[in-house]
């Protein structure tokens, strides 16, 4: 089974099960999201919809969303695509980290496991400021270990990647995802996960494909391909993990083993 482990819900649906299909994968993870990028028809409507991501990823929300009403709307998003598509889509939810500890445990309990979601993300801690993902790490671990996945590319900075293993280290029952093979400190990130069997690097929008090479060699059983679709794309994710491997069973684990015996979906 071929799994992107790292997508985002597209506007509209038919768009993104277009590219599933032509990328010959199975099933997806899918995130909620505020921004909507494959709605712009122009620089200038693309840059309203990425001014909301900016936002996220600056702090001022989880998973790209933005104020109640925008929050609201993701979460319908999502609710209805996994409703039209429960055989494609594996749901996951995120939580507000500007929260006590208190409200992030109990969001988690209302909008990931009563839901029946698979796991917890995308999270978009501020720059340096990956300490605040404690409490959910501590609310996945009183579930029984739901996996959490925490945005990799900038803004995030080394010291945050640094921050997030360590947390991993204190909360080993988590599987803790950094996505995006944590952009430019993707070196670091795989020598740290290469000690911390909870910590998995998603490969999506990685810009050297020597880095995908290496993060598969070094951790085969721990690399999950992603596209983070619509930043990304399906065909061109599936093709960069191909061309860096050989047929055979590593290659089988990285598109879709490994995230499938994390989700214990065989």
């Amino acid at each position: 089974m071929i799994i992107d482990a790292h997508s985002h819900v597209h506007d509209p649906l038919h768009v993104h099960l277009s590219a599933l299909d032509d990328a010959g994968v199975d099933r997806s993870v899918l995130f909620p999201t505020r921004p909507h990028p494959e709605r712009a028809t122009d620089l200038a409507s693309l840059r309203r919809e990425m001014s909301v991501l900016d936002h996220a990823l600056g702090g001022g929300g989880t998973a790209g969303t933005r104020g109640d009403d925008g929050r609201a709307a993701a979460w319908r998003e999502l609710d209805e695509a996994l409703a039209a598509h429960p055989d494609r889509f594996l749901g996951f939810g995120s939580v507000r980290l500007d929260r006590p500890a208190a409200e992030i445990a109990a969001a988690v309990d209302r909008d990931v496991v009563a839901r029946g979601l698979h796991g917890i993300g995308e999270l978009t801690p501020p720059p340096d400021r990956a300490d605040l993902v404690e409490p959910v790490l501590q609310a996945a671990h009183d579930h029984g270990g739901l996996p959490v996945v925490v945005h990799g590319f900038a803004p995030t900075t080394a010291a945050d990647v640094r921050t997030l293993v360590g947390l991993a280290v204190r909360y080993p029952r988590v599987p803790l995802v950094i996505g995006q093979l944590a952009g430019t400190n993707w070196m670091e990130a795989i020598e740290l996960a290469r000690t911390s069997p909870n910590v998995y690097l998603e490969l999506s929008t990685a810009g050297l494909i020597f880095a995908v090479r290496l993060a598969i060699r070094e951790l085969p059983s721990r690399t999950l391909f992603g596209s983070d679709a619509p930043y990304g794309d399906p065909v061109v994710a599936r093709t960069t993990v191909e061309r860096v491997t050989q047929p055979g069973e590593v290659r089988e684990r990285v598109l879709g083993g490994n995230l499938a015996e994390l989700l214990h979906l065989s």
